[in-house]
């Protein structure tokens, strides 16, 4: 793979030569040609994006991994954005968000839990323990046999990577209440 300023007639090329290819191929894993489209678009997007052309002969490999990585992506969305509906239609009406803080929130919830996926385990574990079972870092420390220097470190890279990832969303307004 060259890793350069793309050249526009070497992406046209290989989009021109793939794309009907990798659209095809999405609508089967998907059975939606929209969401197909879409993601055909985006991983053509991410090729660009990267500045890296793959080699004639593994174009369709290269973008078969991007996609699927845009597929595993959507899907796990898909589980968040369901799992947040679940919680909101417990709430009663008065309390509802509107749709487009819903959909601000889902957007936050995706980015963070990209992020957590980035996070080394024992940091991901650490922070979750904290924020989401609301343990104290003496409680963490115990319970992963780690010293209470090392909980403090996880939590600031935690933290640290939390706010790079909300910087990275450019200034997402906080839900209405």
């Amino acid at each position: 793979m060259s890793e350069a300023c793309l050249p526009s007639d070497s992406i046209a090329e290989l989009y021109r030569s793939h794309h009907g290819w990798l659209h095809g191929w999405l609508r089967r894993k998907l059975g939606c040609s929209h969401q197909a489209a879409d993601l055909a678009q985006d991983t053509y997007l991410r090729l660009l994006v990267s500045g890296r052309l793959p080699a004639p002969a593994q174009s369709r490999a290269y973008l078969t991994q991007i996609a699927k990585g845009l597929v595993v992506d959507l899907h796990r969305r898909r589980q968040l954005e369901a799992a947040y509906l679940e919680a909101l239609a417990q709430l009663p009406e008065p309390h509802m968000p509107s749709p487009e803080t819903r959909a601000l929130v889902v957007e936050t919830v995706v980015r963070v839990d990209a992020l957590l996926a980035r996070l080394p385990g024992p940091v991901r574990e650490t922070f979750l323990l904290s924020q989401f079972d609301g343990l104290t870092y003496g409680e963490i420390a115990a319970r992963l046999s780690i010293s209470l220097a090392t909980v403090r470190k996880y939590m600031l890279k935690a933290a640290q990577a939390c706010h790079a990832a909300l910087d990275e969303g450019a200034a997402v307004p906080a839900p209405a209440h």
